[in-house]
């Protein structure tokens, strides 16, 4: 009878752990983990080779920017003209500083853009950035990827727009969100995207077109929280501001607010550990090989 019983209490206490352990798990947020452009630190920016390497190291989402084609192709590019920084021409050469004017994608087929490559510069910013000949893809291509990996990541998809680019390197907002949202929903995509941009005129054209899009609100370094969520007429679900604009103070108070705080872009290891000590709700990073490492700890 006493072994009996020994056995019992030990089950009981296994089970007592057990459970202690799952409640320990579930205090502890799960932070989305967010692959800024892809992963820019690792590989080219916006680029396929980028997202899946990205999604193959377990990112949670996909961070990435938008633009439009002359006929009228969703682009994914972070701005809406040929980057000298980043871009060579079809030939191999070096673009000239002033190219936006000369290399507006809106001026541009996507036939043309994609003969552009935009992966094999050396990038000033991201020495250790792995070069290779790619081009700027189509969202559907991105799209497709994802398909293709079975992945089930998600997307935090930006509009790159301001308005002094309405009409010349951009779609009037009104018929530029229209087209990203059909080009969304055509490729069965609604329910894993949110979209975001620093344009207000543009989230508020999202609201009015998709009232159940999720929506974050981008902010400037040299802009203020409050302030520029006081522009908007409805509560996004997501502020997405300059990490350096956070507090632990501030990122409770809007958190008890019902936003969910998303900074970005987070690169240094200890700024990636204080906005997790502060229990943000999602990191944006060129690097989110060091995140999961710091999360796996």
């Amino acid at each position: 009878m006493k072994h009996q019983h020994f056995q019992q209490m030990k089950k009981f206490s296994v089970c007592i752990v057990l459970i202690l352990l799952c409640m320990s798990c579930n205090s502890q947020k799960q932070v989305d983990i967010q692959g800024h452009r892809g992963c820019r630190g690792l590989l080219p920016e916006n680029s396929l080779p980028a997202f899946e390497k990205a999604i193959d190291l377990g990112v949670h989402t996909l961070e990435l920017d938008i633009v439009v084609s002359k006929d009228l192709k969703i682009v994914v590019s972070h701005e809406p003209f040929m980057n000298p920084v980043i871009c060579l021409t079809p030939k191999g050469e070096t673009l000239p500083n002033n190219s936006a004017k000369d290399y507006n994608l809106y001026n541009m087929s996507y036939d043309e853009i994609k003969q552009f490559d935009c992966g094999s510069k050396f990038h000033p910013t991201y020495p250790q950035q792995e070069k290779q000949k790619t081009y700027k893809p189509l969202l559907s291509e991105v799209f497709d990827l994802v398909k293709a990996k079975t992945s089930d990541v998600m997307f935090n998809i930006e509009i790159k727009s301001e308005p002094s680019y309405y009409g010349i390197f951009t779609p009037r907002p009104e018929a530029y969100v229209k087209l990203v949202l059909d080009e969304i929903e055509k490729n069965d995509m609604l329910s894993r995207v949110n979209l975001q941009s620093f344009d207000v005129v543009i989230l508020e054209e999202i609201k009015n077109q998709s009232p159940k899009m999720e929506v974050a609100l981008l902010v400037e370094d040299n802009e203020t929280i409050g302030e520029k969520l006081e522009l908007l007429s409805f509560k996004p679900e997501i502020i997405s501001p300059y990490f350096k604009l956070l507090s632990e103070e501030s990122v409770k108070d809007y958190q008890a607010k019902g936003f969910q705080v998303i900074p970005w872009t987070l690169n240094k290891e200890e700024d990636m550990k204080q906005m997790l000590s502060w229990q943000v709700d999602g990191i944006i990073t060129d690097y989110p090989d060091k995140l999961i490492k710091i999360l796996k700890k």
